[in-house]
């Protein structure tokens, strides 16, 4: 009869009575005790390696049993964690989308990176509809955590392809400055730029308390505050792809808090078809591809140093 590995180590798992630690998981009445040992959890974990040192963990009763607290983590999470550390095994197909989220964060936690890679490929292949329908959940989550790049990417392509919702929610305008910065670096955001411009002004003005949003109310000392909020994102505004008239209604107004060589630039561009020098002058995709050709059509095509624009005059 063949035996495995994992098997053997799971029959120590739930039936050895030789077992050294006891986790407690969870709070208040969501807590349950796990029996494991000291030796399988350091081999598997660097975090345990650490977590069960003499400078962490009691003993219980003088005994050689030692006992440690994870109030932080579900205990159905855990429960799925210590399997796998003893067999490297986690079937996630009957899962929930948030246990499974839960349990994406917690293998993080106990630094398990093979599982951590798993789950994370795992939720972006069988959970989309889920990202979908928790969206701001999630983002708000994988952006506090480095290792989540790929899910980080996933929910940036996600607002790239449809980002009107995204950016007409009321979260947007208490989105981190760095968010922002990555989501208006991209070349697949499908959205005008002077649209791309509004928001900016908007988060900018959300990022000053007590800025009134009358702007015939504002004080040299409002928009040098703004200015300020938003330098940074000024040069990823590809300025010679908004149209005169646009540029009139919703750039101009906010001219002081514009550097004063890009704002020359511009009336150089739109007066005497200067191309500009220290503007990004490259399009990028800012709508889906079937819009911006209905778009494109009464429009000229002009090359600039070897980039192209549409110019509707």
């Amino acid at each position: 009869m063949e035996h495995s590995i994992s098997k053997d180590l799971l029959l120590m798992l739930t039936d050895a009575d030789d077992h050294n630690v006891i986790i407690q998981v969870g709070e208040n009445q969501n807590t349950r005790d796990f029996r494991a040992h000291s030796n399988i959890l350091r081999a598997r974990s660097h975090y345990f390696q650490i977590a069960l040192s003499k400078k962490w963990v009691t003993k219980r009763n003088n005994e050689d049993v030692v006992k440690y607290k994870k109030p932080n983590i579900d205990p159905g999470v855990f429960e799925i964690i210590l399997r796998y550390i003893y067999t490297d095994e986690a079937d996630l197909s009957e899962k929930s989308g948030t246990d499974i989220f839960k349990l994406l964060i917690a293998s993080d936690e106990l630094l398990l990176e093979k599982l951590f890679k798993y789950i994370q490929d795992y939720l972006i292949e069988n959970r989309v509809t889920w990202i979908k329908q928790n969206f701001d959940f999630v983002f708000n989550i994988v952006f506090k955590y480095v290792s989540c790049k790929k899910l980080q990417e996933h929910c940036l392509a996600s607002i790239c392809e449809d980002p009107h919702q995204f950016f007409s929610s009321k979260n947007f305008p208490s989105l981190d400055k760095n968010i922002f910065y990555s989501l208006l670096k991209r070349a697949d955001l499908h959205i005008d730029e002077v649209i791309a411009w509004n928001h900016l002004i908007k988060w900018g003005i959300n990022q000053i308390p007590l800025l009134k949003s009358d702007i015939d109310e504002w004080n040299e000392t409002d928009y040098e505050d703004l200015k300020k909020a938003i330098s940074q994102f000024i040069p990823l505004i590809r300025f010679s792809e908004i149209s005169r008239a646009d540029f009139y209604d919703n750039v101009r107004p906010y001219k002081a808090v514009i550097p004063h060589n890009v704002y020359e630039e511009m009336m150089k561009f739109y007066m005497k078809d200067i191309p500009p020098i220290s503007i990004i002058s490259t399009p990028r995709v800012r709508r889906p591809l079937k819009k911006l050709i209905k778009a494109q059509k009464p429009f000229l095509m002009k090359t600039v140093k070897g980039s192209v624009r549409w110019n509707p005059y």
